[in-house]
């Protein structure tokens, strides 16, 4: 293996979703040569259909303290409708990554309070300084939302090389009138998810959560 793909590797297996982050706000200087490095993302014809909104200060706290409300009342608003359907082995994947996530909180299965508090902390970004919102201009599909999500898988990427950790949430999606609304954000812009960031607590037992991911062979075919 070449000295550059077993630093990619390392990059690659040291991302994954943290749920738990130190107060502490990352420096400037470091958030934008994260960013930057994302820019390189691949997209359809180069269209780059990607807006993102990073919430750091007063404007995370304003939203720390709005969307909870607005999830706990109902007051629930999205661009995109949530209606996927899982089964089958996919199904399976969904119970055993929910089980390892739990289960690193001590928390059991038919404990329904305590698993919806922590669903809850989705909306307060897990504690972290920083959010981005990630939106795809109005007109756009699923081509270029798989654009969008191809700029965020080079952005937790990117993140993590920069030493900090990351956590994509469809959630954050649910009240986008909120988010546009505090953050100034034109309503042609649709808000598709969100992703908290930055240095990982790794004193909570949430962080010891590792999920497993299926044998190559389940997923890629090569063919001569």
């Amino acid at each position: 293996m070449s000295e550059s793909a077993a630093i990619f590797s390392a990059v690659v297996q040291q991302r994954r979703s943290v749920r738990s982050f130190l107060p502490a706000p990352v420096d400037r200087a470091i958030l934008e040569a994260a960013f930057t490095s994302a820019q390189q993302a691949p997209s359809n014809c180069n269209t780059q259909p990607w807006q993102v909104a990073v919430a750091s200060g007063e404007s995370i706290e304003r939203l720390r303290n709005k969307i909870p409300h607005a999830f706990n009342s109902g007051a629930w608003t999205m661009d995109f409708p949530y209606d996927g359907k899982y089964a089958g082995v996919y199904k399976e994947r969904q119970y055993a990554a929910a089980a390892t996530l739990y289960g690193a909180m001590g928390i059991r299965r038919d404990d329904k309070a305590a698993r919806s508090e922590q669903f809850a902390n989705n909306f307060t970004f897990f504690g972290a300084p920083h959010v981005a919102f990630l939106f795809l201009p109005e007109g756009f599909g699923l081509r270029e939302a798989a654009d969008l999500g191809m700029y965020a898988q080079t952005l937790m990427l990117s993140l993590t090389a920069h030493g900090l950790a990351s956590c994509p949430q469809t959630a954050l999606s649910f009240n986008c009138d909120i988010v546009r609304e505090e953050l100034g954000i034109d309503p042609s812009n649709k808000l598709l998810f969100g992703l908290s960031f930055g240095y990982e607590d790794t004193s909570d037992s949430v962080n010891s959560c590792r999920t497993e991911r299926a044998a190559l062979a389940d997923c890629v075919r090569f063919y001569d």
